[in-house]
C-alpha cells in the first residue's frame, strides 16, 4: 500500500476501506507519512467527505494510534462534555467544577483554539503555572483523588489527531465534518470516557453553520460513540453570536470563574446549567434534567463548584489566588468601549467576525505554534434582541498594540446589524 493511491482514491471520490484507513493513520503517527501527504488527504476528505463506515473507521485508528485508557477501576463512571468550538465558549471551565461538585467526577482533555474559535488550553494557561500536559498516570492519579482534571491530549492518546489537529488548522482543513467528528470522538474514545455530552454548535461563529449541518455532525458522532460502546447524548446549540460577554483568553476565564460565584452573563449562565444538568444525567447523578439542574444550581449557591475550581487549578500547578481575586489576571494596555453607530434593536452580531477580529488582536493563532496574548479580547455589551441608543457603548476592546486595536473596532462593528422594530433574542439551544 501507498500513501499516494489512498491520497488518489479519496480524491476520486472512492469509499477508503478500514485498512487503508489504518494504514494511512499509522504512516502518519509514526513519521513514515510526511506532513505534506496528511495535508492532501485532509483536503480531499475535506473536498469529498466520507461515508459514516469511513468516518468511524478513521476515528478508531485514531483512537488506536495510541494507549486507550481504562478508567473502570478509578471511577465508577467517568464523562466527559465537549463543545464542538465557538466563539465566547468558557463553558467547561464553568460546567466540569459544577458538575465534580455535585460528586460526579470529570476528566477532560481539551485542545488549542482552531482557527477563529478559541481553545479551552489557552484560556486555563492564563492562570500562572497551570500545567495542561498531564501524563497519563499524572490524570488517572488526579482523576481518583480530585474527582476533575482538566488538561491537554497526552501525547501517549490519539497521537493521530493531535498532529492531525495541528495541520488542519494551518491548511484551511478545520470546517470537515468527517474530520471534526473523528477529532472529537477519537480523543474521547482515548481518554476512556464512559459517557459522553457533546454541545454541537450551530451559526455564524460555528464550523456548522446550519442546523442541518450540525444535526448531521451530531448525528454522526452520536452513532460513532454508540459503535464504540459509549453513551452519548448530543445537544445543538446556538453560536450566531458569541457565547456570554467575554472574548480572549483571560477574559473568559474572569468570566467562567464569576459564573460559580452566581455573577455571569443570563445566556451563558442558563446555557452552563442546561449542559450540567445533561451531564449528571447521563452520568447517572441525577434522574431527570430537572433534578440536574438543580443539583448545578445548588453547587454555585453553596460555593462548593467554587472550591472545586480551586482544587483543579491547584492540583494542576495553576496560582489559585487567580481564582480568589480576578482582577490579579493580565490585562491589556488599552481598554476602549466602541460605541453604537445608530439607536434600534441589534438583530446580529456576526460571531465569526467577532472571532476572528480577536485573532487579529493577538488571542489566537494564525500559524501552527503562534504565540498567544492573553490579555486582549473583547467584552459583548449589548445582544441581540437589546434595544440601543445611538452613541451608548456596544463593546469594549482589550489591546495590547493601537493599530490592531482601531483594526478589531471597525472589523467588530461591521459584525453589528440592526432593526428598527423589536428582535426577539435569540435561542440558546435547538434540539
Amino acid at each position: 500500500m501507498r500513501a499516494v493511491d489512498i491520497i488518489i482514491k479519496k480524491r476520486d471520490k472512492q469509499e477508503l476501506t478500514s485498512q487503508e484507513i489504518e494504514f494511512f493513520i499509522k504512516g502518519f503517527t509514526n513519521g513514515e507519512i510526511p506532513d505534506y501527504q496528511a495535508s492532501a488527504f485532509a483536503m480531499a476528505i475535506l473536498l469529498n467527505g466520507m461515508t459514516p463506515f469511513e468516518t468511524a473507521d478513521l476515528t478508531l485508528a485514531m483512537a488506536n494510534s495510541g494507549q486507550v485508557l481504562d478508567l473502570s477501576k478509578v471511577v465508577d463512571i467517568a464523562v466527559d462534555k465537549h463543545s464542538s468550538g465557538g466563539v465566547g465558549d468558557k463553558t467547561s471551565i464553568s460546567v466540569m467544577p459544577m458538575v465534580a461538585a455535585c460528586g460526579l467526577p470529570v476528566g477532560k482533555m481539551s485542545g488549542r483554539g482552531l482557527g477563529f474559535s478559541g481553545g479551552t488550553l489557552d484560556k486555563l494557561e492564563s492562570v500562572p503555572g497551570y500545567r495542561v500536559d498531564l501524563s497519563t498516570d499524572e490524570f488517572k492519579k488526579q482523576l481518583k483523588e480530585k474527582g476533575i482534571v482538566l488538561t491537554g491530549q497526552s501525547l501517549d492518546l490519539a497521537p493521530a489527531d493531535g498532529k492531525m489537529y495541528a495541520l488542519r488548522d494551518v491548511t484551511g482543513t478545520v470546517p470537515s465534518m468527517p474530520l471534526i467528528a473523528s477529532s472529537i470522538m477519537s480523543k474521547k474514545i482515548a481518554a476512556g470516557a464512559q459517557a459522553i455530552v457533546l454541545d454541537v454548535k450551530t451559526g455564524l461563529g460555528a464550523f456548522m453553520q446550519t442546523l442541518e449541518e450540525a444535526r448531521v455532525l451530531a448525528n454522526l458522532m452520536v452513532d460513532i460513540g454508540r459503535l464504540a460502546g459509549r453513551k452519548t447524548v448530543a445537544l445543538l446549540s446556538d453560536m450566531n453570536q458569541p457565547l456570554g460577554s467575554a472574548v480572549g483568553n483571560a477574559l473568559e476565564m474572569v468570566e467562567a470563574i464569576e459564573l460559580l460565584r452566581g455573577r455571569a452573563p443570563q445566556d451563558y449562565y442558563e446555557h452552563c446549567l442546561h449542559v450540567a444538568a445533561h451531564v449528571l444525567v447521563l452520568g447517572q447523578r441525577a434522574k431527570d434534567l430537572d433534578e440536574g439542574r438543580a443539583m448545578a444550581q445548588k453547587s454555585i449557591d453553596d460555593g462548593s463548584a467554587l472550591e472545586k475550581l480551586r482544587v483543579l487549578v491547584q492540583a494542576q500547578g495553576g496560582d489559585v489566588s487567580y481564582v480568589d481575586d480576578v482582577s490579579r489576571f493580565e490585562r491589556a494596555k488599552y481598554v476602549e468601549a466602541a460605541k453604537s453607530p445608530r439607536s434600534g434593536f441589534i438583530s446580529q452580531i456576526h460571531a465569526r467576525i467577532v472571532g476572528e477580529a480577536s485573532v487579529t488582536l493577538g488571542a489566537g493563532r494564525a500559524k501552527k505554534g503562534d504565540p498567544i496574548d492573553h490579555a486582549v479580547g473583547f467584552l459583548i455589551l449589548k445582544k441581540v434582541g437589546d434595544k440601543v441608543e445611538a452613541g451608548e457603548p456596544l463593546f469594549e476592546i482589550h489591546a495590547n498594540d493601537e493599530a490592531k486595536l482601531a483594526e478589531a473596532r471597525t472589523n467588530v462593528l461591521s459584525a453589528y446589524q440592526f432593526s428598527d422594530e423589536f428582535v426577539p433574542p435569540l435561542p440558546l439551544f435547538y434540539e
